[in-house]
């Protein structure tokens, strides 16, 4: 025993935050109320700043959405480890639906900490792109989304004149922001790395009735189909509580990472429409049993889809293409949400999340 930390001493006390196991001496931090352990603050703390910052974002997202939708966009956001092949794939699919669909507008937003390096790819193909470096962030959040779409020519696709007099207010969100009062973004629901993000908390509110005053004057038409894909920082753990505005996540993982990646990290594969398996052509070369991380991935989401692709030799681009498709069904009435099963689950994944926040707060006698 260290007679000057106490460390070793079996009497000690367990760590702040962690649930301690008795046989093995694991420790888990995820065992308390807010399911993550912030050195400096209470769980009761920790839950309430994790429902401020979720709750601005979502506002945001859900602004995204109708934006997205009266623009008839379909929004993906691809999610996964560093390495998993996102890029690689995202370039091969944009190579495959410019031979399917070649009159279908597209582009791509990209999210990392830092460099250009996967927008230049993508650029490389013809199809538009706007990186996105988030420093010491991990993950992509709404408010990027939106700036980053505002700058795109999808932003600009199925305008006609009655749609003018609405985008002449320009979209607060994507332009001219004052962060008057930035607060303590809780960075990678509530990982709290000292990271900072200015919110002008008007901006949802502002930005949603200017869209719905040009929507109650009739002025809404359904669109062709566009689709962005979002790709967001390479991490399996902190984008999954983000919502960005999408349609479905796309959780894509690689067979060099291991089968037991969906038990690992289950957050990410709940919030997930679909996982897509690349680098299936190494197969014969990685210990990977591809029937167990599936069995993983629906103990965890049992409605997730799941899709075996290889991005360099091919294997299953024609599955994927066609669940593209699938997704990019025309939005009938701006506003209003597209009625599919990747929407429904969404919409059931938030208002979980909600519930399981309010009845957090409750129980830290935090409720309003």
């Amino acid at each position: 025993m260290c007679v000057v930390c106490g460390c070793g001493d079996p009497a000690a006390a367990p760590p702040e935050g962690a649930k301690v196991d008795p046989v093995t001496g694991d420790l888990d931090y995820g065992a308390g109320a807010a399911r993550v352990s912030v050195p400096g603050l209470s769980q009761s703390r920790t839950v309430k700043l994790e429902a401020d910052v979720l709750g601005e974002n979502d506002r945001i997202a859900q602004a995204n959405r109708r934006h997205f939708e009266s623009h008839g966009v379909t929004a993906l956001n691809l999610v996964s480890s560093p390495g998993a092949g996102k890029t690689t794939l995202l370039v091969a699919t944009i190579e495959a639906l410019h031979r399917r669909r070649p009159a279908l507008p597209l582009a791509v937003i990209e999210g990392d900490q830092q460099t250009s390096n996967d927008a230049d790819r993508i650029r490389a193909t013809g199809a538009p792109a706007i990186q996105v470096n988030t420093g010491k962030g991990c993950h992509l959040d709404a408010r990027m989304v939106a700036d980053a779409f505002a700058r795109l020519p999808l932003h600009e696709h199925g305008h006609d004149h009655a749609h003018d007099h609405a985008h002449d207010h320009a979209h607060d969100h994507a332009h001219g922001h004052d962060h008057d009062h930035a607060h303590e973004h809780l960075h990678d629901h509530v990982h709290a790395h000292a990271h900072r993000h200015g919110h002008a908390h008007g901006h949802a509110h502002e930005h949603t009735p200017r869209h719905e005053h040009a929507h109650r004057h009739g002025h809404v038409h359904a669109h062709a189909p566009s689709l962005l894909l979002i790709e967001n920082v390479g991490n399996l753990v902190c984008p999954a509580l983000w919502d960005l505005g999408e349609r479905a996540k796309v959780a894509i993982l690689s067979v060099t990472e291991g089968d037991d990646k969906p038990a690992k990290y289950p957050d990410m594969f709940a919030a997930a429409t679909l996982m897509l398996l690349n680098k299936v052509d190494l197969l014969p070369h990685v210990d990977f049993d591809v029937d167990r991380c599936i069995g993983h991935a629906r103990r965890i989401n049992p409605a997730i889809e799941v899709l075996q692709v290889s991005a360099r030799r091919g294997d299953g681009m024609d599955a994927w293409l066609d669940w593209l498709d699938a997704q990019m069904a025309p939005v009938a009435s701006a506003g209003a949400p597209a009625d599919t099963p990747a929407r429904a689950a969404e919409v059931d994944a938030l208002q979980r999340r909600v519930a399981e926040l309010e009845a957090r707060l409750r129980a830290a006698g935090l409720a309003p």
